[in-house]
């Protein structure tokens, strides 16, 4: 699941006229980027969620070949990360454990790597995480189960059970890996976002794990400064 839907409003006025998925970076958009990546880890194919300016964004996936096959989940509303996951959900069928990757992240993270730790562990999801200046970040035990989220700036720590001191606080890649058991998991409806559908599950006692992707190049481009950023490293 490639989530590129966003209106990219942080990134304005660049994304008036083009969606943030279609923004170019090292000669190719987001988008590619991120397809491309995915069928190097072995993905046959994606589903691509659109609602910002969706005419363009499908005109580019119906003009080339990413080497898998790309399916179109349209948001008439935007659904926000966990609602535009369970709009898709007709597509994972398979029983097989699936990506679910945001547009606007670029990352030189292992996700063959990524995809076997999940597999070995038995976890509901597997989050690509990382020690790093953020926003807002993840909570995990010292064993590497999520068991909270923080936004410090507006000063709010949400527990997923009882409080750990011992809680590492990591920022979250946007690339996780899932089990189908969680598309029927997920009981809530409408437009929310899969960050409360993680903290709801950790808290009943689901297993969701960190991966530890320190290692690898990543960043989000979700400001113009750091498409600028981007575009340098890339040339």
């Amino acid at each position: 699941m490639v989530l590129a839907a966003g209106v990219g409003s942080r990134l304005r006025p660049l994304t008036d006229q083009t969606p943030k998925a279609l923004l170019e970076v090292g000669g190719k958009p987001m988008l590619e980027h991120v397809l491309r990546r995915l069928a190097g880890a072995g993905v046959d194919a994606a589903v691509v969620n659109l609602h910002h300016l969706p005419e363009q964004v499908e005109a580019f996936l119906k003009s080339r070949d990413f080497g898998l096959r790309v399916e179109l989940s349209r948001e008439e509303t935007l659904l926000d990360t966990g609602g535009g996951l369970k709009h898709a959900a007709r597509f994972f069928d398979d029983g097989e454990p699936f990506f679910i990757h945001n547009a606007d992240i670029y990352s030189e993270v292992d996700l063959r790597a990524l995809y076997r730790a999940h597999r070995a562990s038995g976890a509901l999801a597997t989050l690509g995480a990382r020690k790093r200046q953020g926003s807002r970040y993840f909570l995990f035990t010292p064993e590497g189960r999520l068991c909270g989220w923080e936004h410090p700036g507006q000063g709010r720590v949400e527990w997923a059970g009882p409080a750990r001191p011992d809680a590492e606080r990591l920022g979250f890649d946007c690339i996780h890996v899932a089990s189908p058991a969680l598309l029927e998991k997920m009981t809530e409806t409408g437009v929310f976002s899969i960050k409360d559908v993680y903290l709801r599950l950790a808290a009943a006692g689901e297993d969701l794990r960190a991966f530890r992707a320190d290692e690898w190049f990543w960043i989000d481009v979700g400001s113009p400064e750091k498409l600028e950023r981007l575009r340098a490293r890339l040339g």
